[in-house]
């Protein structure tokens, strides 16, 4: 889906390519930071601190990868 104009999508590049690369870094790991607390906030409060990782890396890198990384219980 592309629902930005041309013209606002150039803005915006020069708008990243002005910025140093630890402004990027920081950039990105703020929004990072902010959907995991989105994803977190979804998730009920009484869950171990095992399943709520397993729960937010099922979010954000798939089923395989989070049940890899905190396999489920036999």
């Amino acid at each position: 889906m592309q629902d930005t104009t041309s013209e606002f999508q150039r803005f915006v590049d020069e708008q990243y390519r002005r910025l140093t690369p630890g402004e990027r870094v920081r950039l990105c790991t703020e929004m990072f930071d902010a959907a995991r607390s989105l994803a977190e906030s979804t998730l009920p409060r009484d869950l171990s601190e095992y399943e709520r990782k397993r729960r937010i890396t099922e979010r954000f890198y798939g089923s395989e990868f989070a049940n890899r990384v905190f396999p489920l219980a036999p």
